[in-house]
C-alpha cells in the first residue's frame, strides 16, 4: 500500500494511481457539501460561484460560529467542530457531482454504492474514508473557512476550507472498481456462513 500527499486540485491521472488500501493526505483546499446543497444544485438547478473542478468534497454540515469578517475570518465564520456525516444517503448525486462540477474525491463515512463505483471508474474518482467520531481531530486539519456559498442553507451551505495535512484518509473506493466495503461485506457473509455451520444451523 502507498501513501500520497496531494495538493488540490488534482488530475484524473493522479486519481487513477490510487488503489483501495492506499492512504492520502490532502493540502490547500477542500469543499464541504451535504444533502441540502446537493438538492439545491442538482434538483433545483441552482449554481455555485465555486470552481470544484479537480477538487475534493467532504460530507459535512459544520458547527461554526458567526463572527465579524476579518483577515482571520474572511467568510465571517469561525470553525468550531467540523465533522463528517454518512455518505450513503447522498449516493444519487455522485455522477452529477463529477460530470457537472468536475469533482474527483468524495470524503465521508460508511462508503457508497454501485452507482458511485461506476462513476468513479468511468470518470476517474475515488472515495476517501474517514473514521467516525473524529470531528475534533478533523477540525485541527482545517486552517480557515475561506468562503461560503448557498449560505441560505446553513449549516448545509457549500463551504470552502483552507486545509493543511488533511489526513491520512483511507482509499475506500478507487477508479478501478475496488471497494473496501464490498470486500468487507463479502468477508462478513463468509464468516457468518462458517459460524452458522459450526453451530449446526442450516
Amino acid at each position: 500500500m502507498a501513501h500520497y500527499d496531494l495538493t488540490m486540485p488534482v488530475t484524473e491521472e493522479q486519481v487513477r494511481q490510487l488503489r483501495v488500501g492506499d492512504t492520502v493526505t490532502l493540502q490547500k483546499t477542500l469543499f464541504g457539501i451535504r444533502d441540502a446543497s446537493y438538492i439545491a444544485l442538482f434538483d433545483k438547478g441552482r449554481s455555485t460561484r465555486f470552481d470544484l473542478n479537480g477538487h475534493a468534497v467532504i460530507h459535512t454540515a459544520p458547527n461554526v460560529r458567526k463572527v465579524p469578517v476579518s483577515e482571520e475570518f474572511p467568510a465571517g465564520y469561525q470553525p468550531v467542530c467540523i465533522g463528517t456525516t454518512t455518505s450513503s444517503r447522498m449516493e444519487r448525486f455522485t455522477r452529477q457531482l463529477m460530470t457537472q462540477c468536475g469533482v474527483r474525491f468524495i470524503i465521508g463515512k460508511g462508503g457508497m454504492h454501485e452507482g458511485s463505483s461506476k462513476a468513479f471508474q468511468e470518470l476517474g474518482g475515488a472515495y476517501l474514508a474517514i473514521v467516525g467520531g473524529t470531528a475534533a481531530l478533523e477540525t485541527t486539519w482545517i486552517e480557515q473557512i475561506e468562503d461560503v456559498d448557498l449560505d441560505d442553507l446553513n449549516p448545509e451551505s457549500l463551504w470552502r476550507f483552507r486545509i493543511r495535512d488533511f489526513g491520512p484518509l483511507l482509499v475506500g473506493m478507487d477508479s478501478h472498481g475496488g471497494s473496501l466495503y464490498d470486500t468487507v461485506g463479502q468477508e462478513v457473509m463468509n464468516n457468518r456462513a462458517s459460524v452458522l455451520a459450526s453451530l449446526g444451523v442450516a
